[in-house]
């Protein structure tokens, strides 16, 4: 049987998670109880080794995140929660972690309880943790880098070394400015939803481009735009006024 906490600053928010989750998760999780606080956090968890952690990123006197700064090693997986912080959402999004929005949705709970008991089983995620903790020190519109799940395994990447996204199905092919190529288990709407707010513009159903590389735009119904390694890509029609919009803006 796996085991969890739940560490959040209000009560009624420990209340109503435990009580979803023990009325509505498809798992059979043990509950060792909660804490309120980063210090109690941090005891709560060295004294009974949970399975996973429900972790408020909003709390007195520091964030869930100095909570984990506080582990030399994290041997646990982690769902959080959290009702605030855009910027946090979309760090935790790029280090392929699981977050849920308050109020809980029963359905993304269940999910994301699986995809924690996943890892758990397979003893894996906590590199996702690091990627997560060393891109909250850095601001957001420095080297951030970006896990890349793949069928093998997981390749880390910085993201202004993405030049363009292809879709394939819901596989993704993401183009690097040395030349290579990762094929990622994710579709590329999960990268436009990443990527958007870095510099990237979906220019057609299945390419999402860096604006750091492109060299040329050629008009036509759509046109299509050049890459500084001379790709040429299509744009759809139906995005070609709101991407010009977007190149003039630059």
């Amino acid at each position: 049987m796996k085991n969890y906490v739940i560490i959040d600053d209000e009560p009624r928010s420990v209340e109503t998670l435990h009580n979803i989750v023990t009325n509505f998760s498809d798992f059979d999780l043990k509950y060792l109880g909660s804490a309120h606080n980063i210090e109690d956090g941090f005891n709560l968890i060295k004294q009974t080794k949970p399975d996973l952690v429900f972790l408020d990123i909003e709390m007195p006197f520091g964030s869930g995140f100095d909570l984990l700064e506080k582990f030399e090693k994290i041997n646990f997986q982690v769902i959080f929660t959290t009702g605030f912080d855009q910027y946090a959402i979309t760090a935790i999004k790029f280090s392929a972690l699981d977050y849920l929005l308050k109020p809980i949705n029963i359905t993304e709970l269940k999910e994301a309880i699986g995809r924690a008991n996943k890892k758990i089983e397979e003893k894996s995620g906590s590199e996702n943790l690091k990627v997560l903790l060393e891109n909250l020190k850095l601001s957001k519109n420095t080297n951030n880098k970006i896990p890349l799940p793949s069928l093998t395994g997981l390749d880390l990447v910085s993201i202004e070394s993405i030049v363009h996204c292809e879709a394939d199905e819901d596989y993704t092919h993401v183009f690097l400015r040395d030349g290579t190529k990762k094929v990622v288990t994710k579709s590329i709407k999960d990268f436009e939803e990443l990527l958007v707010s870095y510099g990237f513009f979906r220019v057609h159903h299945s390419f999402l481009v860096n604006r750091v590389y492109i060299k040329k735009y050629t008009k036509g119904e759509g046109g299509s735009i050049l890459t500084d390694f001379d790709v040429e890509i299509p744009v759809s029609r139906r995005r070609k006024a709101e991407f010009l919009q977007w190149l003039n803006e630059l």
